[in-house]
């Protein structure tokens, strides 16, 4: 059994871990959302629809396998990406509508 100043310093370690981790994936975020707006744009230039439902469903049974892969919660996965998606389509929308 760890002792408490043991499981003080480990838990300040893995804090410091996680901290990180949302930090990348906030900046991965952000990259995302730079190229989809650029899709967006384009889609909006071409007059195409915001929303793509084919490469929709591709993309949800990708993320699925990838996140069995890796051990992940495929039904998280799908709903974060469900989520992510929504975000894109309402932006696409509104480049398409300026």
């Amino acid at each position: 059994m760890s002792s408490k100043p043991d499981a003080m310093t480990q838990l300040a370690e893995f804090r410091r871990s996680i901290d990180n981790f949302d930090a990348a994936l906030i900046h991965i975020l952000a990259e995302r959302f730079r190229v989809t707006k650029a899709v967006g744009a384009l889609k909006a230039s071409a007059d195409l629809p915001p929303s793509d439902p084919g490469r929709e469903s591709e993309q949800v049974a990708r993320l699925r396998e990838l996140a069995r892969s890796a051990d992940l919660d495929p039904d998280f996965a799908e709903k974060f990406l469900e989520f992510v998606i929504r975000e894109v389509i309402q932006h696409h929308k509104q480049a398409g509508a300026k």
